[in-house]
């Protein structure tokens, strides 16, 4: 057999510089370029799509993702791979839920038909409350809090027990469930938060009608079309990072890469990578560059194995519990640090190792610069690591 072409870490770093667009020269100029070459931008914490996309703009700010996503409307936010919430390009919405929502969908609406049930409400009651909210948000324009959606349709106020007899045992309310399946179906869909673009508290407005369930057919091929657009922005990677990244099964990631001719390659350490067939040429090594990047960020998040970008040794002070990545101070393509932003405004950082005084010198620009960026706001990771807390402290 022909031996498999060679894909050392030096490589795979300058591809994920210009793809990523952290290397000079390669900043985008709008938010929706951003977006799009980053296939999905984690959007639990609000303040990552905006910072993610941030750094990877010629002119750093918040306005312009501001305007993609209330607006213009060519960024949505979604829930995807493994149920998470993203920002995603408007455009590849349908290829999203068709490859992974739908199934999610499924088995949360079940879940929550059950949960009800348990409680005394029925599937005829369910909706009832479901029309009764889209009846609340029919008027043109209509954009509302879950407070006041709770005003109008008072069943979302009701609870329900969750969990009874385990240890996660809890009281849910009706609202927090139904609206997050809602959400998930396209029902209703996110509008701009209530005060600053760091709020979690978003206005809800009518969606669509919620799609038809995808045949296999429909799925398999979605699921091609974003395992494509996934190994073109994250490649080469291995089917462990996309079953990781997805949350697919191992067989369904096993067939969208033969879908879309994906190239087995060598990785460092002799590990089977995927590229797609054109993406077998080296690309030019960018210039020196440094990026402060947001808690979970797309670069960092983007792959399960992350030890050619990420040394183990920084892990402890850079990830929390549940393995979620703080902020991080990359140099040339690899985590160097972390950063934070202390009560009074000022952006700190420390690096993890000596990575020498061009690094330290370009990290404080960059630093600076972020500075600029968040202006009057402040910013505190949901997900919080040793290293952030330190800094804050």
């Amino acid at each position: 057999m022909p031996a498999r072409p060679q894909f050392d870490d030096d490589r795979r770093r300058a591809r994920l510089a210009l793809r990523h667009r952290l290397a000079p020269g390669a900043r985008a100029e709008r938010a929706e370029q951003v977006v799009d070459d980053l296939v999905a931008v984690h959007a639990t914490d609000p303040a990552t799509v905006f910072l993610a996309v941030s750094a990877r703009l010629a002119a750093p700010g918040i306005a312009d993702t501001e305007r993609a996503l209330y607006e213009d409307r060519t960024v949505l936010r979604r829930h995807g791979m493994r149920g998470t919430l993203f920002a995603i390009p408007a455009a590849l919405a349908p290829t999203l839920y068709t490859s992974t929502t739908a199934k999610a969908v499924a088995r949360e609406r079940a879940r929550l038909l059950k949960d009800f049930a348990a409680s005394g409400r029925d599937a005829g009651w369910t909706a009832r409350v479901e029309d009764a909210v889209r009846a609340a948000l029919a008027d043109p324009g209509a954009e509302l809090t879950g407070s006041r959606l709770s005003e109008l349709v008072p069943q979302l106020r009701e609870t329900i027990d969750y969990g009874v007899g385990t240890t996660y045992q809890a009281t849910q309310p009706v609202g927090m469930r139904l609206l997050r399946l809602l959400g998930m179906e396209g029902a209703i869909v996110r509008r701009r938060p209530v005060g600053s673009w760091t709020s979690s508290q978003h206005r809800w407005a009518l969606g669509q009608v919620a799609p038809i369930p995808p045949s296999a057919a429909e799925r398999a091929d979605a699921q091609r079309e974003l395992a494509r657009r996934w190994l073109e922005r994250y490649g080469p990677a291995t089917e462990d990072d996309l079953v990781w990244w997805t949350g697919w099964g191992v067989r369904e990631v096993r067939a969208a890469l033969a879908a879309c001719a994906a190239v087995e390659v060598e990785l460092a350490g002799g590990a089977a990578g995927f590229v797609l067939p054109r993406d077998l040429d080296p690309v030019a090594a960018p210039g020196p560059w440094a990026a402060l990047l947001p808690a979970l960020d797309p670069t960092v998040m983007g792959v399960k194995h992350r030890d050619w970008y990420l040394p183990p040794a920084h892990r402890p002070q850079l990830v929390d519990r549940s393995g979620n990545l703080g902020p991080t101070v990359w140099w040339n393509g690899r985590v160097v640090g972390g950063w934070a932003q202390r009560p009074d405004g000022d952006v700190v950082f420390e690096l993890l190792e000596d990575a020498g005084r061009d690094a330290r010198d370009a990290v404080g620009a960059e630093a600076a610069a972020l500075r600029g960026v968040l202006a009057d706001a402040r910013v505190t990771p949901r997900f919080r690591t040793p290293l952030e807390r330190r800094l804050t402290s």
